[in-house]
């Protein structure tokens, strides 16, 4: 990672940002103040994270855990999230955990640069922001994702039974766990799936008019609300959905991603994590999904 000051203070490729591993049962074994981020590349709240770390300049080592061969689930990572999820922020023994929090707690501990505005009402509709996200976009997003690519890399390499399914790792409940097997086998004609897809497209419907007359989603500054959504607006373009604003459909929400993929701490915070094969798979199953897609949003 490469601080805002130019500073590099870790450069690892995607798939060896791994430092010494934790014994079993031990929460932490680096004494100093440096934060650690435990994080993956295909994780949009761990993308969240790398991007706020970035834009405060703040320095951090990785811990990588590689969700896609379930390190989440060993009982190191237990120890420090039951819930089996990325990011987990340690700092100086304390475990952070969920992004939206982490991210506050960085603000707290780091206010300058801020990324939270200071004036009451402006900070208020930023959160709101965060708070969709949390609520509404990240349910979508995964729903997306796996109806669009990870259904078809799985099956590519064999779905089996939904009792195997059952028998792989997860904290999940059952109902979770039936929908997720109805996305693997029914795509976007699963149950519920074109209402990800429109829930989606209202927000990006949502963020076109709130960047009327401005740059940034709350005012003329960079703040939190743009830092919560970019994960989630780069995740449709490495799906190959970039249509959805592209064109003239969406100008200024085409005008704002620009604007931040432009920004130097985009690419090391959000690209350079993303394991080759997994980019590979996000953009060329999401090609082959998109015709659907496309259909789903067209006016009834």
């Amino acid at each position: 990672m490469i601080s805002q000051n130019g500073d590099v203070t870790t450069i690892l490729p995607a798939g060896e940002a791994r430092v010494e591993p934790l014994q079993h049962g031990e929460v932490s074994r680096i004494d100093s103040v440096m934060l650690e981020l435990y994080h993956h590349g295909s994780s949009v709240c761990a993308a969240k994270v790398r991007l706020a770390l970035a834009e405060k300049g703040i320095d951090w080592t990785g811990h990588y855990v590689d969700v896609l061969a379930g390190e989440q689930f060993t009982p190191e990572f237990l120890a420090l999230n039951p819930k089996a999820m990325v990011p987990v922020l340690v700092d100086d023994g304390r475990i952070v955990v969920e992004s939206t929090l982490i991210c506050e707690y960085l603000e707290a501990i780091h206010p300058t640069p801020a990324l939270y505005p200071s004036d009451p009402y402006t900070r208020y509709r930023a959160k709101l922001w965060t708070k969709a996200v949390d609520e509404d976009l990240h349910p979508s997003c995964s729903a997306i994702t796996y109806v669009v690519s990870h259904r078809h890399t799985i099956r590519r390499n064999g779905i089996g039974s939904f009792e195997d399914f059952l028998r792989t790792p997860s904290t999940e409940s059952m109902e979770a766990r039936k929908l997720k097997w109805q996305w693997l086998e029914h795509g976007l004609q699963a149950p519920g799936a074109p209402d990800r897809i429109k829930l989606y497209d209202k927000y990006l419907h949502k963020m076109e008019a709130e960047l009327a007359g401005h740059d940034w989603l709350v005012g003329d500054a960079f703040s939190i609300a743009d830092v919560a959504l970019t994960p989630y607006i780069n995740r449709l373009a490495m799906l190959g959905m970039s249509e959805m604003w592209q064109n003239g459909r969406l100008p200024r929400v085409e005008a704002w991603f620009a604007r931040i993929r432009a920004r130097p701490t985009f690419k090391p915070a959000l690209l350079d994590w993303i394991p080759d094969a997994l980019r590979d798979d996000l953009i060329n199953n999401g090609r082959q999904s998109w015709p659907e897609v496309r259909r789903v949003l067209e006016p009834a």
